[in-house]
């Protein structure tokens, strides 16, 4: 219950950089640096690495840990006058000992509660005060899930505009052998096209090229498929309309310093986001974004996953 105490390891990881360690009864686990609250793992039964992480990631504040699950605020990619994707991934996080309560129907009490608030140099850069909570769990069926709730704290009587995104790169076996399920016939915006406006023709989306698409007013539900591994990662979401699907492929990733140059062969992003309407709120108000992830077997019928299985 949510008036559990919550269960988790503080540790040192790479370069000396705080983590919170997560871990659920059946050897399950969990694993978020303070430094930009950024999920940097998560791991099934069997210990399989579930999110991929660059093989070049840099554990050096102030440059953002490539790979995992990044928090994109308060902007999305170049979406704004910000350093791209906002200052909340490459800023040192705490935790919060005191959270206002968040009604769950977990019974896991694998959890931790992160807190946010910006610096006098960030006020500077974006002059808004904010509180920024966020809850990193871990289910007692291996489920992941961040709950962000965000609240404007300006005591000028200021509204403020975000964007957002939950920027997770999953693992996957080979990049051509891999599907997306739940955003056919969508509207999108074509990110190699100048943001180019298109509808998705596909019954699926499938991978032969570098990829960077937001597609817009998504289903609460998306599923993507490993055929190789049998495995499909099923996406929930609440309070987040968009979809950014991502993957650079072999040229785009040679010019990214912190990713290897085979990285794009075996990652996907698929990112629960906030971009064609920004969210704002006024002095008191809180937004709250929620991102669900699971990792299911597959079941194939005729190529196509079984759909009592996920997207029911």
């Amino acid at each position: 219950m949510a008036t559990e105490r919550p269960s988790f390891e503080l540790a040192k990881g790479i370069n000396g950089l705080d983590k919170i360690i997560l871990r659920e009864s059946r050897n399950r686990s969990a694993e978020v640096y303070l430094y930009g609250g950024h999920v940097t793992s998560w791991k099934n039964e069997n210990g399989e690495e579930l999110l991929h992480l660059s093989s070049k990631a840099v554990f050096k504040p102030p440059k953002p840990i490539r790979g995992g699950i990044p928090l994109c605020f308060p902007q999305f990619s170049n979406f704004g006058t910000l350093e791209s994707h906002g200052f909340a991934r490459n800023r040192i996080w705490e935790v919060d000992a005191s959270p206002p309560p968040l009604p769950t129907n977990s019974s896991s009490n694998a959890f931790v509660d992160l807190i946010l608030r910006p610096s006098e140099d960030d006020l500077k850069t974006w002059p808004h005060n904010f509180e920024f909570r966020m809850r990193v769990a871990l289910g007692s069926e291996g489920e992941l899930t961040l709950t962000s709730r965000i609240r404007n704290t300006n005591s000028d009587g200021k509204p403020f505009t975000f964007t957002f995104a939950y920027h997770t790169y999953f693992s996957v076996s080979d990049i051509n052998e891999v599907r997306v399920e739940g955003l056919e016939t969508l509207d999108y915006l074509d990110n190699l096209k100048s943001r180019e406006r298109f509808t998705e023709q596909g019954d699926a989306i499938t991978f032969e090229s570098e990829t960077d698409k937001i597609y817009l007013s998504t289903p609460t539900k998306i599923a993507i498929l490993d055929h190789e591994k049998k495995r499909t990662f099923v996406v929930r979401k609440d309070g987040l309309a968009d979809a950014v699907v991502w993957n650079p492929w072999d040229k785009r990733s040679k010019a990214i310093s912190d990713l290897g140059d085979e990285d794009y062969k075996h990652m996907l992003c698929v990112e629960a986001a906030a971009i064609e309407r920004p969210i704002t709120l006024k002095p008191g108000e809180e937004w709250k974004g929620r991102l669900e992830l699971s990792a299911v077997p597959s079941s194939y019928s005729s190529g196509q996953l079984d759909p009592k299985k996920v997207l029911e």
